[in-house]
């Protein structure tokens, strides 16, 4: 039985970190042994926040593929590839634009979201207003079955299905599948200052870190707010670093560090010094896989390389497919 097909990247900002891990790379690491899954690094998307300085993204985009195959994925199980290598992407996207109405994506809340969230680059250029039509085209080109998102994300994919009818009652033809959500069940981690883990905080605990910077920012985490004194009782569930344990650290860890932070058993600084043992132990074949990957970024881009051929020759049968369907309209 033919296999369904899942689609998916991520944009070469900058270091990828432990929100991205458990907000989408270990599950694309699950659905490779069940899915035909094609992975992208998003280049052209990361230009909507990088126009300024594009020679960045190039590193990161090694960088981003480093942690990809360090993180498990598997260039035999799943394509990997660069979006700007597979030209069918900005040519449908070209062709999808020309039948989106503007309405559909000034409605689009992200687009006012980040206009307001990032102040240091001007995000109301003509290519963010449009990134849902490039976001569309990535996804149809290789006919995706489903989208992994957490359930924050599902409504994002409902621009893209609304342009997949619309362009069937346009042209009188199915040719692209509708993309459905593949919920995930994502944990909420904060960065260490209890915001939203963000490179763009500086809040981050990255893939890349070392060791030592692993343990120093684990002990400058934030901890329960209302716990002034060591004495005082806390609680783990409005604490920082309980969602961390409940990851990194085995059940009966968690259920004693539960019990004695209610009962100030255990101080904060305790807490933290176990949480940094149990996370560099989960990290650390990640670690070991990294600088190896590191050490050969011939096979790295390699890697990549066939990830383009194959989607190339998927991308460009559906945008014949496409093209011909226009090419019969009356």
């Amino acid at each position: 039985m033919k296999k369904k097909r899942i689609l998916s990247g991520m944009q070469p900002t900058g270091q990828l970190h432990l929100g991205n891990y458990f907000g989408a790379l270990k599950n694309w690491v699950e659905l490779q042994d069940e899915f035909e899954c094609f992975y992208f690094i998003a280049d052209w998307h990361a230009l909507t926040s990088l126009y300024e300085s594009p020679s960045k993204i190039k590193n990161y985009v090694f960088e981003v593929a480093v942690d990809w195959l360090s993180s498990g994925l598997d260039p035999e199980k799943c394509t990997l590839f660069i979006q700007s290598e597979v030209p069918q992407h900005a040519e449908l996207h070209l062709m999808l634009s020309m039948m989106v109405p503007v309405p559909w994506l000034e409605r689009n809340p992200t687009y006012k979201e980040k206009q307001d969230e990032v102040k240091n680059v001007d995000m109301s250029s003509y290519g963010f207003l449009g990134y849902p039509v490039l976001q569309t085209a990535d996804i149809v080109l290789y006919k995706a079955n489903y989208v992994p998102v957490g359930i924050d994300q599902a409504p994002h994919l409902e621009l893209s299905r609304e342009i997949v009818r619309r362009f069937h009652n346009l042209y009188k033809k199915k040719v692209f599948i509708e993309p459905a959500a593949k919920i995930s069940d994502i944990p909420k981690l904060n960065g260490i200052d209890g915001r939203k883990m963000s490179k763009s905080y500086d809040n981050a605990i990255y893939l890349s870190d070392t060791e030592k910077q692993v343990t120093k920012k684990v002990k400058s985490m934030f901890t329960d707010p209302q716990r002034k004194m060591r004495e005082d009782p806390g609680d783990p569930d409005v604490c920082n670093l309980f969602p961390f344990h409940k990851i990194y650290s085995p059940k009966s860890m968690q259920e004693e560090i539960d019990r004695d932070c209610r009962t100030a058993a255990i101080g904060c600084g305790d807490c933290k010094n176990k949480l940094a043992e149990t996370m560099l132990s989960g990290m650390r074949p990640h670690m070991e896989k990294r600088r190896e990957y590191l050490n050969k970024p011939k096979e790295v881009y390699e890697i990549l390389a066939e990830g383009r051929k194959r989607a190339c020759q998927v991308a460009e049968r559906t945008l014949e497919e496409a093209k011909s369907v226009m090419d019969k309209t009356k």
